[in-house]
């Protein structure tokens, strides 16, 4: 299978590119016509573009997190349409979601925040797909060599990580492995449709700092309060201290068996 990927810099595309070898990479700055001779013998298209949603945030760069992925699905959208792709896996987020409701496809009242608006807008651009299109809204990514994982671990390795807040807040995650596999499993059986890209298990803040400090061996007493993350990411730290309960619902319908159910479990073989 040929695959085409934009985004392709990024830490789940690097992934990807080991599970699927034959791949070209379609980049922010080409138009449309660039992207459909890419397109050329290509059986799936993977959108995983998007600057990074984790930094602190001003009108200016909200625009650009806004442009980075709803202005370039349209050219991806456009270029798909008009070629011979069978298969369309555009990316969404679990910010989609409302705050402190447990949350599957199912749900209907979504997040009127920016995350929520802009995941919004950003699936509704993909939807204009005419061929076989996925939506996986992923949760945090958890794996080696990148991802939410990497910026975490200098701390907690110093025995200076620790809840933020009083650790309400619940965090919905996923095995990069298990995303991976995601990928593979929709297209194999060829489903479309949104699915959760999420573990079974989300975990309040409080047991994910635990779970990982006892994986590390660390202490994790020290709490980050929460007004330090508001001044360091301003309306950025939404990203951090919002709620997602979210649940894999129609994937564990469909049979996907997850590989790393549990956070213990998905962290001592990345940490190994």
């Amino acid at each position: 299978m040929k695959v085409a990927i934009s985004g392709a810099s990024g830490f789940v595309a690097n992934a990807l590119k080991k599970r699927f070898p034959n791949f070209v990479v379609i980049e922010r700055k080409d138009d449309v016509e660039a992207i459909h001779q890419k397109l050329e013998g290509v059986d799936a298209v993977f959108n995983l573009s998007g600057a990074p949603i984790v930094a602190r945030w001003n009108e200016a760069y909200k625009k650009v997190l806004y442009s980075s992925r709803i202005d370039t699905t349209k050219k991806l959208v456009e270029a798909i349409n008009q070629s011979e792709v069978e298969h369309f896996i555009s990316t969404s987020a679990v910010g989609i979601y409302p705050n402190n409701v447990p949350c599957d496809e199912s749900t209907r009242i979504l997040g009127d925040d920016f995350l929520g608006k802009l995941a919004q807008d950003w699936e509704a651009e993909a939807l204009k797909c005419t061929k076989c299109t996925t939506i996986l809204r992923f949760g945090v990514v958890l794996g080696p060599d990148g991802g939410a994982l990497a910026k975490m671990l200098p701390a907690f390795k110093l025995g200076l990580g620790g809840i933020i807040g009083d650790g309400w807040m619940m965090t919905s995650w996923i095995d990069l492995d298990d995303l991976v596999a995601i990928y593979a499993f929709v297209l194999e059986q060829k489903y479309e449709g949104i699915y959760n890209a999420t573990a079974p298990q989300p975990l309040s803040n409080y047991d994910f700092t635990k779970i990982l400090g006892k994986v590390l061996h660390r202490p994790t007493f020290l709490p980050v309060p929460v007004f330090m993350i508001k001044l360091l990411f301003g309306e950025g730290s939404t990203v951090l201290l919002d709620s997602k309960e979210v649940y894999p619902k129609a994937l564990l319908e469909k049979g996907f068996v997850f590989q790393y159910p549990d956070l213990e479990c998905s962290l001592r073989k990345i940490l190994a």
